[in-house]
């Protein structure tokens, strides 16, 4: 019986040890050379794995860039500087002047200025919410304000404000369009850090349909697109829109708009805004 044992236990040990032997030879023979700029490259990215870019993490980024698959300033969250250097990395120059993006979300219609047409009671999420009836809000393009958006920012650049609209950290945000993904109803962009004039509106209802819903709605009365003078915003099917790359921050379609569905975002404005409330309604009523 012990000579049984023994003998199996020899066996088994040389069968062990010629498997290890040969999963050792193999891993010699068959192995892929790692090229050290995929090392280097991951070493410089923020390591937030947050997929952001299309690739499974940072060194599927990193592995795409030595591939060349990507520019080396493909990573939508890394900064210029970081670009740069994966620049370096690889032997190319990138410029490091580009404009840094953040999100906007467009709408301004919260708690106090929006009407809801019913109480939304399910999964707290904005798809979720958006199935059901459209929505709880009587506004069928406005923020469903379930934090979608905020659940899915990896890097704590959004929050709920107390008005039931999402606020974002500029100094948070890295721009990787993640939000923008989630948000069911398109309300959120990416626009240029400098640029501070932005319409807080995404409804394509009629000014009666958009009063009777929400008292800060773009009605299209146009007076903003009248009031530029660098061609920089037009009303489209009753919705005005910002053409950054024309926008010089002047202000003047925020004096002119009756409800205060463009806004200055901070305090970088060239010009005073003085009309008074009632002065933008009522030349928003005779326009419209």
């Amino acid at each position: 019986m012990a000579n049984t044992v023994l003998v199996s236990l020899v066996s088994m040990g040389t069968v062990g040890a010629l498997f290890g032997a040969g999963l050792a030879w193999a891993s010699r023979k068959f192995a892929v050379e790692s090229d050290a700029r995929v090392d280097d490259i991951e070493e410089i990215l923020p390591g937030a794995n947050c997929g952001a870019c299309g690739y499974p993490g940072c060194r599927g980024f990193a592995e795409a860039v030595v591939a060349g698959a990507v520019p080396c300033d493909g990573c939508p969250v890394s900064s210029s500087e970081a670009a740069a250097l994966i620049g370096e990395v690889m032997g190319v120059t990138i410029d490091s002047n580009s404009e840094r993006l953040v999100a906007i979300v467009h709408c301004g219609g919260g708690h106090k200025e929006a009407k809801e047409k019913a109480d939304y009671v399910g999964i707290t999420d904005c798809r979720a919410a958006a199935i059901v009836s459209d929505g709880s809000k009587g506004c069928e393009y406005g923020c469903l304000g379930l934090a979608s958006c905020v659940k899915a920012c990896p890097f704590d650049a959004m929050s709920m404000g107390p008005n039931g609209l999402p606020i974002v950290d500029e100094d948070k945000c890295t721009a990787c369009g993640l939000c923008v993904a989630a948000c069911p109803r398109d309300l959120i962009s990416l626009a240029p850090v400098n640029k501070v004039v932005h319409v807080l509106c995404r409804s394509f209802g009629r000014g009666r349909e958009v009063r009777g819903n929400c008292t800060v709605g773009c009605i299209g009365c146009r007076a903003c697109e009248r009031a530029c003078e660098f061609d920089a915003i037009h009303v489209t099917d009753f919705l005005a829109e910002i053409n950054y790359a024309n926008c010089t921050n002047c202000g003047e379609c925020v004096a002119k708009c009756p409800t205060n569905s463009i806004i200055i975002q901070g305090d970088q404005v060239t010009v005073a805004v003085e009309q008074t409330v009632s002065e933008q309604i009522s030349e928003g009523a005779r326009a419209n």
